[in-house]
């Protein structure tokens, strides 16, 4: 009996101007891999599309067979949703086209292109565009699902700067999403992830800057109730220009790291300021002030050099899970928590992030863009990082479990781009006051599901489907 990835093979092969990898042919091993090393998943057909008409093609031949479907960009979602076993892989890795007009701070990207293609292209013009802090990660899914970084204070969200998409929808056809046409799906497509259609092309503004200053410290154990005080009360009256990231954990055994504070928990600052240096010395140095001072450093770096800091800490194929949510205010019950937290963390590499939101990215409404609340700043992702899969267990159970202390001071909501894909029953809250309308666009885009490899949002009639 042939299988649903031969029929849509058959279908493709004369006409498809990309590259169909199977099982066993060169290049298929390369080509299944994805970021997270939890999902070890075997499609039964790569596409592996050269341009939007290639991702016509597959759209329309995976619907007509009825094939489960992925779609992959970077290949960097959490939950493991840019592939799938014996389904179909609509690859865009082919598509990182960045086209820049300097002058209108303007750029078009293609759907496959990586963070790093993104600002490779555009800080030859010395402009931004405000995105996530690996750059290795698909653009594509991470503007989708609304997009957090460095520039969030000071620029907003990455949705919030998209002026346009293009995309291939279910039925096959190209539709363009903008202010003026399908402004619906305009507004869903902030914020809203995959649910919608394989965007192939994205119209964003941009915004001048080259470089920005980096400060970074370690406090100790004893020093972490105390920063993480100040931090909180601090960040609520900072100027959009600072970025101020803690990261709880245990300190690597490094020559940077202080002998004293190397395997013991502690708090890393992460600050970045992008106004100018001059301005911001009173709140960096403010903000160091209970870090160790021989692991301060503060220093004038290019914004490719940010966008690539992080890039060797969350390397291809290792495992990760994480747990995320909202708070109004960080109580100090909270902070306790959190604090004895850090003593328990099963891996070395494993972090509780701490991100304060406000800025540009408060200041659009929360019906503007299905992007979920804006009001609760206080950002907390578990961020689960380990080796082997024999310690799958544990890492996980640790973040569910801490994630459950924490979670009646949350506020309700959570950020797509960071949940794992045990989750399906937290779609709703991520959208709340706008899944209504959430629904009804995905139902007029999408009714049977087709896309349906993400955080999902069901259509209001779905035609069964055997997976």
């Amino acid at each position: 009996m042939i299988s649903a990835s031969d029929e849509v093979y058959s279908s493709l092969h004369r006409s498809f101007k990309g590259d169909l990898l199977r099982p066993g042919q060169i290049g298929f091993e390369d080509a299944r891999g994805i970021w997270n090393g939890m999902f070890d998943r075997t499609p039964g057909l790569i596409a592996r599309c050269a341009g939007a008409s290639d991702v016509q093609s597959a759209v329309r031949a995976a619907s007509e067979v009825g094939i489960l479907t992925a779609i992959r960009c970077g290949g960097h979602s959490l939950a493991g949703f840019s592939t799938c076993d014996g389904g179909l892989v609509i690859d865009l890795s082919r598509m990182r086209q960045v086209s820049v007009d300097p002058e209108a701070r303007r750029a078009q990207f293609a759907g496959g292109c990586l963070l790093g293609s993104v600002d490779t292209a555009t800080q030859k013009a010395g402009l931004v565009f405000p995105s996530g802090v690996v750059s290795h990660t698909g653009a594509a899914g991470l503007v989708l699902g609304g997009g957090t970084g460095w520039l969030t204070r000071r620029f907003g969200l990455s949705c919030d700067n998209v002026e346009g998409f293009i995309l291939v929808t279910a039925d096959s056809s190209i539709v363009r999403a903008n202010a003026r046409e399908n402004a619906d799906l305009f507004w869903a497509l902030r914020g809203g992830g995959g649910n919608f259609g394989v965007v192939t092309e994205f119209e964003v503004k941009l915004h001048p800057l080259t470089s920005l200053v980096l400060a970074e410290g370690l406090t100790g154990d004893d020093g972490i109730r105390r920063l993480l005080e100040l931090w909180r009360d601090f960040m609520a009256e900072a100027p959009h220009d600072l970025k101020w990231n803690i990261n709880l954990r245990l300190a690597p055994d490094l020559a940077t790291v202080p002998v004293e504070l190397r395997n013991r928990p502690v708090a890393s600052s992460s600050l970045v300021w992008t106004g100018d240096p001059e301005a911001g010395r009173k709140y960096l140095e403010h903000a160091l002030s209970l870090c160790d001072p021989g692991s301060v450093s503060t220093k004038v770096v290019s914004f490719t050099s940010l966008q690539t800091m992080a890039d060797s800490d969350f390397p291809h194929g290792r495992r990760y899970y994480t747990k995320s949510g909202y708070f109004t205010y960080l109580d100090d019950n909270t902070i306790d928590r959190l604090i004895n937290a850090v003593t328990t963390i099963p891996s070395a590499e494993t972090m509780i992030e701490l991100a304060y939101l406000g800025g540009a990215a408060a200041q659009v409404a929360a019906h503007e863009t299905a992007f979920g609340d804006r009001s609760a700043p206080f950002v907390l992702t578990l961020l689960a990082n380990w080796s082997n899969a024999s310690a799958d267990a544990g890492n996980i159970a640790w973040a569910r479990g801490l994630f459950n202390q924490l979670r009646p001071a949350m506020k309700p909501g959570v950020y797509v781009n960071f949940m794992s894909g045990d989750e399906q029953d937290r779609v709703p809250e991520a959208y709340q006051e706008r899944w209504d309308r959430m629904v009804a666009v995905k139902s007029q885009y999408d009714p049977n599901n087709f896309f349906r490899l993400n955080q999902n949002v069901t259509p209001r009639k779905t035609v069964a489907k055997t997976d």
